[in-house]
C-alpha cells in the first residue's frame, strides 16, 4: 500500500478494459473539488489491462493494483477490494465500472452524501427521475427497470435503481457485514448488498445519474447473471423470512441496537 492520499478509494474491477482503463484513471484522478484514490482489481485480463494498470501505478501514487488469477466474479472482486479498503483506513468506498457507463463526475455527490448528508450508502440511480439510460437497446432497458421493481416487490427494498453498481459505502457499513457471508456474484451481489444494509437499518439514499452504454469494449452482461438476480432475489426474500444463519446474525445484531 502506498501512502493514502484520501478518504475515499475508487475501486473498479477488469476484465479485458484496454481500451477504457487508462483513460478512466486519468478522469478520476483530475477530479479536483474531492480527491479519490483507486484500486483497480484486475482479473488476469488477456488484453492486457493489468500490465498498462501497473505501469500507470508506477508512476502516479494514489493507484494501487491487485492482481487475481482469473475471471473469478463482479461479486468476489467487490468482497476484496472492500476488505483492502477497510485494511487500508478509507472511510468511503466506491464501486464503479471502468467503461464510462457511470459518469465519474457524479462520484463526488455519491461521496457528499455519506459524508455531508447522512446516508450510509449512496446509489447512483438511472431510475430515481425516470428512465436515464442511453444507448442502450429498448429490451435491455425493460429488463433492467422491470428487475429492480421485481426486487422492490420482492424485497420491500425502498431503492428505484436495485441492481445499480455505482454506490457509495461509508466504511461502518463494510465493518458491520460480514462480508464472507455475502453469496452472489452478479447483479444478485448488488440487490444483496443493498438488502443487507437495508436489513440492518443503514440509510440509504439514491443520486440521479445518466448512464451511458459503454463505446469501446464488450459488455459483461450475459443471461446467467440475470437468472442469477430473478432467483437470488426470491432466494434472500425466504432466508430473512425463513432464516438463514446470515439473517439470524442481522436479527440479532438489530435487537441489540435496539
Amino acid at each position: 500500500m502506498k501512502n493514502m492520499k484520501s478518504d475515499s478509494v475508487v475501486i473498479i474491477p477488469t476484465y479485458n478494459e484496454k481500451e477504457n482503463i487508462e483513460k478512466m484513471i486519468e478522469t478520476v484522478l483530475a477530479i479536483e473539488e474531492h480527491q479519490f484514490d483507486l484500486l483497480i482489481i484486475d482479473d488476469n485480463s488477456p488484453d492486457g489491462t493489468g500490465d498498462i494498470v501497473d505501469a500507470v501505478a508506477a508512476c502516479e501514487e494514489r493507484v494501487n493494483v491487485l492482481h487475481r488469477t482469473g475471471k473469478l466474479g463482479l461479486g468476489t472482486a467487490y468482497i476484496t477490494g472492500f476488505k483492502w479498503a477497510l485494511e487500508n483506513g478509507y472511510q468511503y468506498v466506491i464501486e464503479m465500472d471502468a467503461d464510462f457507463s457511470h459518469p465519474p463526475r457524479k462520484l463526488l455527490e455519491l461521496q457528499d452524501a455519506c459524508a455531508n448528508q447522512g446516508a450510509h450508502v449512496a446509489v447512483g440511480s438511472r431510475y430515481l427521475t425516470g428512465v436515464n439510460v442511453v444507448n442502450w437497446p429498448m429490451g435491455r432497458v425493460l429488463m433492467s427497470y422491470y428487475a429492480s421493481a421485481y426486487v422492490r416487490i420482492v424485497t420491500g427494498l425502498k431503492v428505484r435503481d436495485t441492481t445499480a453498481g455505482f454506490v457509495c459505502y461509508r466504511r461502518e457499513v463494510l465493518e458491520a457485514m460480514d462480508l464472507d457471508a455475502i453469496e452472489f456474484k452478479g447483479y444478485a451481489f448488488q440487490i444483496e448488498m443493498k438488502f443487507t444494509a437495508y436489513r440492518m437499518g443503514f440509510t440509504i439514499q439514491e443520486v440521479p445519474i445518466v448512464f451511458v452504454n459503454r463505446v469501446l469494449g464488450t459488455s459483461k452482461m450475459n443471461s446467467s447473471i440475470f437468472g442469477e438476480a430473478v432467483f437470488g432475489v426470491m432466494k434472500l426474500r425466504f432466508e430473512a423470512i425463513f432464516g438463514s444463519k446470515k439473517f439470524k446474525r442481522l436479527n440479532k445484531q438489530l435487537q441489540a441496537n435496539n
